[in-house]
């Protein structure tokens, strides 16, 4: 069983150098080293100039070093970093930082996974990078056949059951067996991770006002319905199908602690409306603890000093509070 995120720091991957994630580390070190530990897998030259750092042999000496300094387990990349432009030589060293994070929670010596931004072409153009995300590496890794990404703030916790595809392939894509699998690692992990004992689901409909009744499409009644109709009776909390444009106003989020939702932007808009700085990127369907900084390499701004790092701070706090419900 993995010990509480305090006697076992949380593994954070520096993600690409060209970025903004080296220079968000030492600014969520400074807010959380009386709070959490964490270890950095990364090249430490590529941190901020004038950035406490300490080189560490193990995950466990982090402990000792995060009251004073940034911990890190030393990674010398093959080229120094130039924000706002990707080096091909950087690519293979993103990639191993990522598997060693993974090594390092499997054999326990880290309680979970914090990943600062990739950048998938520059993976791609440097190490013929075969997958198209951090996601999608962790579930090869894990041995993971099915993931879910969650999307979670204070306020609310969001779950596509498509993500990435047209909008015109949503409803060929949503079958019943995806969107029933989309439910079941929801509530499995939101018992195991979050520590809720019965989670409550509000699912929402594909179409405007859930269908109302068959005159604006027949998925809910069809497939969408029937699936919920058929948990409820195994048990689970579902409310639904529900119209999108009602699901998010505080007196219906109050009513459930996840709102699962059919394609990508029924889901982020609402959540990047309520929080839009702190919102936390969570894999849910692995066998160990994966959250993420709900943005991007932010190449533009890299290097600057303008990186908010509201997301990374509570992509830690996440990361550390479903360890201790973990444990």
């Amino acid at each position: 069983m993995i010990a509480p995120a305090k006697a076992v720091p949380i593994a954070l991957t520096i993600g690409e150098p060209a970025g903004i994630g080296p220079d968000l580390v030492p600014q969520a070190w400074e807010a959380l080293r009386g709070e959490l530990d964490f270890v950095l897998l990364g090249d430490p030259s590529h941190l901020p100039a004038g950035t406490a750092f300490e080189c560490v042999d193990s995950a466990a000496d982090a402990a000792r070093v995060m009251p004073n300094a940034v911990p890190v387990l030393r990674m010398d990349f093959d080229a120094p970093r130039h924000p706002g432009q990707a080096v091909a030589a950087h690519a293979p060293h993103v990639i191993e930082a990522i598997a060693r994070a993974v090594a390092l929670v499997q054999a326990g010596e880290a309680s979970a996974i914090c990943t600062a931004p990739i950048h998938k072409k520059a993976l791609k153009d440097g190490a013929g990078f075969a997958f198209p995300g951090h996601t999608e590496y962790l579930a090869h890794l894990a041995g993971a056949s099915d993931v879910v990404m969650m999307l979670a703030c204070e306020e609310l916790r969001v779950v596509p059951a498509t993500i990435h595809i047209p909008i015109h392939d949503v409803p060929t894509r949503l079958t019943r067996e995806s969107l029933e699998q989309t439910i079941r690692i929801t509530h499995a992990d939101l018992q195991s991770r979050f520590g809720i004992a019965a989670p409550r689901i509000a699912v929402a409909g594909l179409n405007p006002h859930a269908g109302e009744g068959g005159a604006m499409g027949m998925e809910e009644i069809e497939m969408i319905a029937p699936l919920l109709d058929d948990l409820r009776a195994q048990g689970l909390d579902i409310q639904g199908p529900l119209p999108a444009d009602t699901m998010f106003h505080p007196a219906a989020r109050a009513r459930y602690d996840v709102a699962i939702c059919m394609y990508h932007d029924q889901a982020l808009i609402p959540i990047k409306t309520l929080d839009f700085d702190r919102g936390v990127n969570v894999t849910l369907g692995l066998p160990f603890i994966r959250t993420s900084p709900d943005h991007g390499t932010a190449f533009d701004i890299a290097g600057s000093g303008w990186a908010n790092p509201s997301s990374l701070i509570a992509a830690l706090r996440m990361a550390a509070q479903m360890a201790k419900a973990t444990a």
